[in-house]
């Protein structure tokens, strides 16, 4: 399966690089290609950077599209071009996975209206500001919505894809992948350590 995971200025290290480790120990079933709107050097403010593709080189046979999250989104949810080839990729993709404040982004497409989602909890106020009409979801470490996902904060994006790979394979295949990285993963997708009060 294709994987795109989307890179803008100021993403979330652990948000892009967390999921990044757990597909990339099945490199025989998943393909990991990084993408950004006008391709290039994509930076964080950890001085984190990658090498990207344009996402106009995508093609619809895109199998996940992975939306990380970080501070680069409270600016990023304003850049209507963005918000706009997030819209047609997520449309084309066969599943959508967001981590933290991603789901802010996709919620500004529109694609979230009526489904359930979660986000970081600690910016979770303003997340929801983003998608008036999503049934957001204050307890949960993730969701999953037809073929959208969504996780809390930076670390839950892990169990998200552990989560996403055991609804492919197995819980007993994702739980060997959690051994190998001394991953103590979190299984309870409803149940939120640092949930809103």
């Amino acid at each position: 399966m294709n994987i795109a995971v989307l890179l803008f200025d100021d993403f979330e290290t652990l948000d892009v690089y967390g999921p990044v480790e757990v597909f990339g120990r099945l490199g025989e079933l998943y393909n990991i290609k990084f993408y950004s709107l006008n391709g290039g050097q994509i930076k964080n403010r950890h001085g984190v950077s990658a090498l990207t593709e344009k996402l106009e080189d995508l093609n619809d046979n895109l199998e996940i599209f992975i939306i990380p999250g970080g501070l680069g989104t409270r600016k990023e949810v304003e850049n209507k071009l963005l918000i706009d080839k997030i819209k047609e990729i997520s449309t084309f993709s066969k599943f959508v996975l967001t981590v933290c404040t991603g789901s802010a982004l996709l919620a500004r497409t529109g694609l979230l209206d009526h489904k359930t989602a979660t986000s970081n909890k600690r910016a979770f106020a303003w997340v929801i500001t983003n998608g008036i009409n999503v049934n957001w979801n204050k307890k949960a470490r993730w969701t999953i919505d037809d073929k959208y996902y969504t996780s809390s904060g930076v670390s839950a994006g892990i169990d998200m894809v552990l989560g996403f790979i055991s609804d492919r394979h197995g819980i007993e295949f994702a739980r060997r992948i959690t051994f190998e990285i001394e991953y103590n993963w979190v299984e309870n997708k409803d149940n939120d350590t640092f949930k809103v009060e």
